[in-house]
């Protein structure tokens, strides 16, 4: 399921003049039944709710007086989210006629054409209050205290985020209630602005047409979501049209060789998903997102990520988080991300949180072969970006959840021919991009392959440009490329001098150096970095891999702390 609950106006929305009908009742039970939770969220206050409509008692919370009071039906338990209203500001407006009042536990309540008198008395007392109109009726709350403000706690209580939850409301104080959650839906007596602001006007009034969107979030689900509220931007195609990414309706899949950009179009897509508060995890075996902003990350390249603590932080803080798995060897690592996958994939089922996991690097992690490793294993077919270079080395049913492709930098056919061991038949050609484009595919829709044109992260995605990338560390502490014959005797002045000697160099003077232990020694030594010295020394110490894989190793782990072009 994506929309998790359901949150309704009473009076004018579920409610007939104080009455709600059998019907609406049984249409909101069979939405219970479904796994989804209800709540009730009006302008009255709780002994006038209690009195007219005990069945109030089903839902799973109520916020009352606009947003000022949460209760909880189930336990009893009633929570102020407003002062109350000081005695002397009611008498003010007894004094000056407004009547009739009533004095909820937070709210101040009467009737229209009173708003003058209100305005006047609020003036009058200098107290910071806010006038609330619906349908006639005049609230009188503190600022910031609205329906908005009052599911948002209620969805704390409940440990659901408001993009997995759908509203229904009529009247003018039910627009911070859309504004609060995922989908707003407007009853067929809504008042026309209403109707204007929500993504569904129902067909039915009252309780009837809440009856009718408990039906629809069964039936139709993640298809009521509006896309351009749901999803993230990838970017525009030569059509000027915006191509949105869903966390539903199946994965993503970033493929292209190393160098091309893969990771920085990946931090450009969580920029996306902060802006929307979309929550997100990313599982970074390389260290490339530990300077992510508006994220927590977890794990460094000395200590390993506590997985009870990574959990704790997506389960009860609700944060974006960067799992760096750096520190462990590709075993470990694979045993991680596969409980971290399980445990993740359970409480988006409970709570839809979090609406994105991105995984770099994928193939290691999600692997064809593992050679009976416990490896993880896709929960779930939805909100889940895989990022590789080596998309043929990722497990079937990885790749049978793909839903969207995007190829970065050079259009390659094996990219997309990979996707034959998941069912999908590869298009049959690819197109030429252009300067900022990368290929765009669903091959479930019928569609060509499309060029997009994706924008660049705002944020520094390096740490920083040192004196020894570009500057020159003089002969005597030069890295010098000699190989097993000493045959060569090449000098790497700087960071960026070494980085293209070593893509020169053949594989048995790069292999020389390498199981020496030359390189790690250099960064220690001469450049000062004890970091890129840690992190070179694990690859110098990894055997199973190849010169070819060594190398983009080594190269990408200086690129990433030293600001050179982007590299993936």
């Amino acid at each position: 399921m994506y929309f998790l609950a359901l949150a309704t106006d009473f009076d004018g929305t579920l409610a007939k003049d104080g009455v709600v009908v059998a019907e609406t009742l049984d249409a909101l039970e069979r939405l219970k039944a479904s796994g989804r939770r209800i709540i009730l969220v009006t302008g009255r206050e709780l002994p006038e709710l209690r009195r007219i409509f005990p069945q109030m008692m089903m839902f799973d919370r109520v916020v009352a007086e606009n947003g000022a009071l949460l209760f909880d039906p189930q336990e009893g338990l009633e929570q102020l989210l407003a002062p109350p209203p000081p005695p002397s500001f009611v008498e003010m407006l007894r004094a000056k006629g407004v009547g009739p009042i009533s004095v909820g536990r937070a709210v101040v309540a009467t009737w229209e054409p009173h708003q003058g008198a209100v305005l006047e008395a609020i003036r009058e007392s200098g107290l910071e209050l806010q006038i609330v109109f619906n349908k006639g009726a005049i609230m009188i709350l503190p600022p910031g205290v609205n329906k908005a403000s009052g599911l948002e706690a209620a969805l704390r209580d409940l440990e659901l985020s408001p993009h997995n939850v759908a509203a229904v409301g009529d009247a003018e104080n039910d627009h911070a209630l859309f504004l609060a959650s995922g989908c707003g839906a407007a009853v067929a007596n809504a008042v026309p602005a209403v109707k204007r602001a929500a993504d569904i006007a129902l067909a039915r009034d009252h309780g009837a047409g809440v009856a009718e969107l408990a039906d629809r979030l069964i039936g139709e689900d993640a298809a009521l979501a509006p896309a351009t509220r749901h999803g993230i931007r990838l970017g525009i195609d030569r059509h000027g049209r915006d191509v949105i990414l869903t966390p539903f309706g199946g994965n993503v899949l970033i493929v292209g060789s190393s160098g091309s950009g893969k990771s920085s179009l990946a931090v450009a897509l969580t920029e996306r998903m902060a802006e929307k508060r979309f929550e997100f995890c990313v599982i970074d075996p390389e260290g490339d997102y530990v300077d992510l902003e508006h994220a927590v990350f977890i794990g460094t390249l000395r200590a390993p990520p506590p997985a009870a603590e990574a959990l704790k932080l997506l389960r009860d803080d609700a944060v974006n988080l960067v799992v760096n798995t750096q520190a462990l060897p590709l075993r470990d690592r694979r045993a991680l991300t596969a409980m971290m996958l399980t445990q993740i994939g359970r409480l988006k089922d409970r709570t839809g949180r979090p609406h994105w996991l991105l995984i770099d690097e994928a193939h290691e992690v999600l692997p064809a072969s593992a050679d009976g490793e416990q490896v993880a294993r896709m929960e779930g077919t939805n909100g889940t970006i895989l990022v590789t270079a080596y998309p043929h080395a990722l497990a079937p049913e990885a790749l049978a959840g793909i839903a969207a492709v995007v190829v970065v930098g050079a259009p390659s056919d094996h990219a997309l021919a990979c996707l034959a061991a998941a069912g999908k038949s590869p298009p049959s050609e690819l197109p030429e991009v252009g300067a900022g484009e990368v290929i765009f595919w669903r091959p479930a829709s019928g569609e060509p392959p499309a060029c997009v044109k994706v924008a660049v992260p705002v944020q520094v995605h390096r740490r920083h440009r040192g004196k020894y990338a570009v500057g020159d560390v003089g002969s005597f502490r030069s890295f010098y490329f000699r190989g097993p014959g000493k045959a060569m005797n090449t000098p790497a002045r700087n960071l960026y001098r070494f980085l293209d000697m070593a893509a020169q160099v053949d594989d048995a003077t790069w292999d020389h150096h390498l199981r020496a232990g030359d390189y790690s020694g250099w960064f220690r030594h001469v450049i000062k970095d004890e970091d890129l010295a840690l992190e070179t020394a694990r690859i110098e110490g990894d055997r199973t891999l190849s010169p070819q894989e060594s190398r983009r190793r080594v190269r990408k782990a200086v690129w990433r702390r030293y600001a050179a072009p982007a590299e993936d």
